[in-house]
C-alpha cells in the first residue's frame, strides 16, 4: 500500500465506506437512507467493482435456484436491477447452459450510470480516484481513513466505517484482525474476463463446442490455455460474447504476483481467440477487451465476531437474527484449469447471514461487506458473489449508520431498517420475480 504523508485536507462524515463495488454501493446507500452523512471512496474512475473494473458482467446471487427462481436480494440491489432494466442494460434472470444456475447479464456502461444516479439520489458523497493509504485508529475504534490523490493526502473522519474494499485494506490499515484466505491460507483462483466480437448471433457458442475447439488447439500444440469449459454467454444488447476461461493463481495483495497473472491471462485470451476462430461462424472473432483488471475472487478477510459456516449455507438455514440472505450455490475455484466445484443449497433455497458475520471482532465501529466478510472456505464460495454483496453491504451500511447516530445497532434494529428499505429477509413474504 502507498505510504501516506500527513493529510492536508479533512472532511467529517457519519459513515465512511471504502470500496465502490456492489457491497460498497449497497452500504453507502443503505447508510444514507438510515440518516447518515456518507462518504464512498473508490480508487477507480467509476463505481461497480468487479462488474465494471474486471468485466464480470454477470449478476449472480440475486435469485434462488428453485423453479421458478425467487428474488433473494431486495433493497439497494433490487433498485440497481430496476435501473439497469430501464437503461436496457440487463437481460435475465435466466438459467445458464451446463451448470443451470440463475443469473442476469449486464452491460458495464449501464452499471456505471445506474450506480452514479442511485448514489447521487441518496446523497452519498462519492469520491473516485482516491486510493486508501492509511487509517487512524486505536485498539478498538477506527477514527479516520487516509486517502491519496494527485493533490496529496486527505482524511475522511467518521463515526463508523464499512470495509467493502475487496482486500480488507481498511481493516488491515486500521490494525483490525484479518486473515488471508481460508484457515490454511488458501484462496480461490481468479479469472480474466474476455469480451469477444465478430461472432454472428446465429453461431453456436455452446460450452461443448467451444471446449472442443480448445481441446483441438491443445492437440495441435497450444499451451497457454488453462481451462476448457467456462461461462460463455452473449451480452444483451451489444451482442458481444462474454467468456470466463483464462484462470490464474496469484496473491491479489502482491503487485508483482497480480501483474504476472494478468500478463499471462492476456496471453491466454489471445490463444482462446485463435482456438475459436476454427469454429464455423467464428472465423472473424476478435478480442474487444479483457478485464481490464483480472477478476479476483478472494484474498483477505476481516475476522468477525462470528463466521459464516458451510453447514448453514448448504442446509439453507435462515436464523431469526439474519440481516441478509444468500442464494448462490457453493461454487469453488480450486486452481487454474481445475473444474469448478459446485454444491447446490438444500431445496435450491436461501440461507441467512447474521450481523456478527459483518462486525469486526476487534474494532467496535468497523463492519465488513462483500468478499471480505468472515466465512469458511465453502461458505465463502457462495457468499462472495455480487448479488449477495449488495445484501451484506446494505446491512453493514445500516449498522454503521446506527452506530454513528448513537442508536442500538443490534440484529433486531438492523433487520427493521433493512425491511423498511425494502430488503428481503424472508423468502416466504416475497413473490417470485
Amino acid at each position: 500500500m502507498p505510504e501516506c504523508s500527513p493529510p492536508s485536507r479533512r472532511a467529517r462524515y457519519d459513515v465512511m465506506v471504502c470500496g465502490g463495488g456492489a457491497a460498497g454501493v449497497g452500504a453507502a446507500i443503505g447508510a444514507a437512507r438510515a440518516g447518515g452523512r456518507v462518504a464512498l471512496l473508490e480508487q477507480a474512475p467509476f463505481l461497480g467493482g468487479a462488474a465494471t473494473r474486471s468485466g464480470v458482467l454477470t449478476y449472480c446471487g440475486f435469485w434462488t435456484q428453485a423453479e421458478p427462481p425467487r428474488r433473494a436480494v431486495g433493497g439497494v440491489g433490487a433498485e440497481v436491477l430496476g435501473a439497469l432494466d430501464a437503461l436496457g442494460g440487463m437481460s435475465g434472470p435466466f438459467r445458464t447452459e451446463g451448470t443451470r444456475v440463475v443469473i442476469a447479464l449486464i452491460e458495464p456502461e449501464a452499471v456505471k450510470l445506474a450506480l452514479d444516479r442511485l448514489c447521487a439520489a441518496a446523497g452519498v458523497d462519492v469520491i473516485l480516484h482516491g486510493r486508501l493509504c492509511a487509517a487512524e485508529s486505536d485498539a478498538e475504534t477506527v477514527r479516520s481513513a487516509i486517502a491519496l490523490d494527485h493533490a496529496g493526502t486527505f482524511a475522511l473522519d467518521a463515526a463508523a466505517f464499512v470495509d467493502a474494499s475487496g482486500e480488507a485494506d481498511l481493516a488491515e490499515l486500521a490494525g483490525a484482525a484479518t486473515r488471508y484466505g481460508d484457515a490454511e491460507g488458501r484462496v480461490q483462483n481468479g479469472t480474466l474476463a474476455m469480451r469477444i466480437g465478430g461472432v454472428p448471433r446465429d453461431a453456436d457458442i455452446s460450452r461443448a463446442v467451444w471446449a472442443g475447439a480448445v481441446r483441438d488447439a491443445k492437440g495441435r500444440g497450444a499451451k497457454r490455455m488453462t481451462k476448457e469449459r467456462g461461462l460463455v454467454a452473449r451480452l444483451p444488447h451489444s451482442g458481444e460474447i462474454l467468456a470466463f476461461l483464462a484462470d490464474e493463481a496469484y496473491d491479489a495483495l502482491d503487485a508483482r504476483s497480480t501483474s504476472e497473472a494478468e500478463r499471462h491471462a492476456r496471453e491466454q485470451a489471445w490463444a482462446y481467440i485463435e482456438a475459436i476462430r476454427t469454429l464455423p461462424g467464428h472465423e472473424a472473432a476478435y478480442l474487444i477487451a479483457t478485464g481490464p483488471a483480472i477478476g479476483t475472487r478472494e484474498s483477505r478477510h476481516v475476522i468477525a465476531r462470528a463466521r459464516l459456516r458451510a453447514d448453514d449455507v448448504i442446509n439453507s438455514r435462515v436464523p431469526g437474527d439474519s440481516v441478509a440472505l444468500g442464494a448462490w450455490p457453493i461454487e469453488g475455484h480450486p486452481g487454474p484449469g481445475l473444474p469448478s466445484a459446485w454444491r447446490r443449497l438444500r431445496n435450491d433455497a436461501a440461507y441467512g447471514i447474521g450481523l456478527d458475520v459483518l462486525k469486526s471482532a476487534t474494532h467496535r465501529n468497523l463492519f465488513a461487506a462483500g468478499r471480505v466478510i468472515d466465512a469458511d472456505a465453502d461458505a465463502f464460495a457462495s457468499a462472495r458473489v455480487m448479488g449477495t454483496a449488495f445484501a451484506t453491504g446494505h446491512a453493514a451500511g445500516i449498522a454503521a449508520a446506527l452506530v454513528a447516530d448513537g442508536r442500538t445497532a443490534d440484529a433486531a434494529a438492523v433487520r427493521a431498517e433493512v425491511l423498511r428499505q425494502n430488503g428481503i429477509l424472508d423468502l416466504e413474504k416475497k413473490a417470485s420475480p
